[in-house]
């Protein structure tokens, strides 16, 4: 009862803290802790995936030497397969079990048996919390409850700290968009900004703006960001040909821009090395103007979160154009005002 009653009190404590701050290291810090202070544990580490080095990499950990955590890393996909299917790994010989890695390194580190869980983020598995023994172990089911519950904690602040540092990112273009629509009546500047920083905020490989010629046909270039000029000089896009659907005033995503219908220069795409698509509508009030396109050099699913973000960006690049040709409009008629008033004072 003693037992599970320290897991309570520690589960408590991390909530607590979890509730009053948003420093996500402080987080990840005192969870490692509390896992190694209250399983007796030698060391703890949380490690997050990154999945185009197919490595895992520690982001917290207590307990572990720089020797140990440069010894060599495993495959990350390997380790996930690993604790998926329990949901949990538990090796009692860390110096033997073949689903164990590095075997002397982990010799000299002193480390006997491992307990590892994975860190989960909207039912995706984006890391690991490990808990390391000095002496060999049999994990309990509560322990392993336990250790789970604060990779679960682990998964919430990172994924809160991502949430926040996306809303800095988020808030910071829609100024920088605003400033310029402010600052500047020349739209080709303020596309091109828009797209280089969106480019760079979605992590996609490139992004265009085209608008509408004045027969509606084609859809010329106005600013591009990452685009070879081999690739840009491939010819006109049609109206029609080139994924007229976000024409239709939607948001449209490719998802593979080698094999869909409704996608123009196939095999340009494919050297340009354009893997999925994101296209929506630039409007000035309800008539649609042209298109804003994101490319993304890998497969790729556009978050509702970012078609959102990316369509509000567009609708301000509208109001940009929308004021460049207001002031044009004003222009004209301060010429003409200049000049009836020349006419009248002739006649004096």
């Amino acid at each position: 009862m003693t037992e599970k009653k320290d897991y309570f009190e520690t589960i408590c404590k991390v909530s607590s803290i979890f509730r009053t701050t948003l420093d996500r290291d402080e987080l990840l810090d005192l969870i490692v802790e509390s896992a190694i202070d209250t399983m007796e544990g030698k060391a703890a580490c949380l490690f997050l995936t990154d999945e185009k080095k197919d490595v895992t990499l520690p982001v917290a950990q207590k307990g572990l030497s720089q020797n140990y955590l440069h010894a060599g890393r495993g495959s990350a996909a390997k380790t996930m397969s690993d604790v998926m299917k329990e949901g949990y790994l538990s090796i009692g010989n860390a110096t033997t079990d073949s689903r164990a890695e590095n075997h002397e390194a982990k010799k000299a580190e002193g480390i006997a048996s491992i307990l590892v869980v994975p860190v989960m983020v909207k039912g995706e598995i984006i890391g690991i919390l490990a808990l390391y023994t000095a002496s060999p172990r049999d994990f309990s089911k509560d322990e392993i409850d336990f250790l789970r519950a604060l990779a679960e904690q682990g998964g919430m602040a990172i994924e809160n700290a991502r949430l926040i540092e996306k809303i800095r990112e988020n808030t910071k273009l829609f100024h920088n968009l605003a400033t310029s629509i402010n600052s500047t009546l020349d739209v080709k500047a303020i596309f091109h900004s828009l797209s280089e920083d969106m480019a760079s905020a979605l992590g996609v490989k490139a992004a265009s703006v085209r608008l509408l010629d004045k027969d509606k046909k084609t859809l010329e270039l106005v600013a591009s960001y990452g685009l070879s000029e081999k690739y840009l000089a491939k010819g006109s896009v049609s109206a029609e040909k080139s994924i007229a659907e976000a024409l239709k005033g939607k948001p449209a995503v490719v998802k593979d821009a080698a094999t869909d219908k409704g996608v123009q220069y196939k095999d340009e795409k494919k050297e340009e090395g354009i893997e999925s698509i994101l296209c929506v509508p630039i409007k000035i009030k309800e008539e649609i103007i042209g298109v804003l396109r994101f490319y993304s050099g890998v497969p790729r699913e556009f978050t509702e979160d970012e078609i959102m973000l990316v369509s509000a960006l567009a609708g301000m690049g509208g109001m940009a154009i929308q004021n460049a040709s207001m002031y044009l409009m004003l222009q004209d008629d301060m010429d003409s005002m200049k000049e009836d008033l020349w006419v009248h004072k002739s006649w004096f």
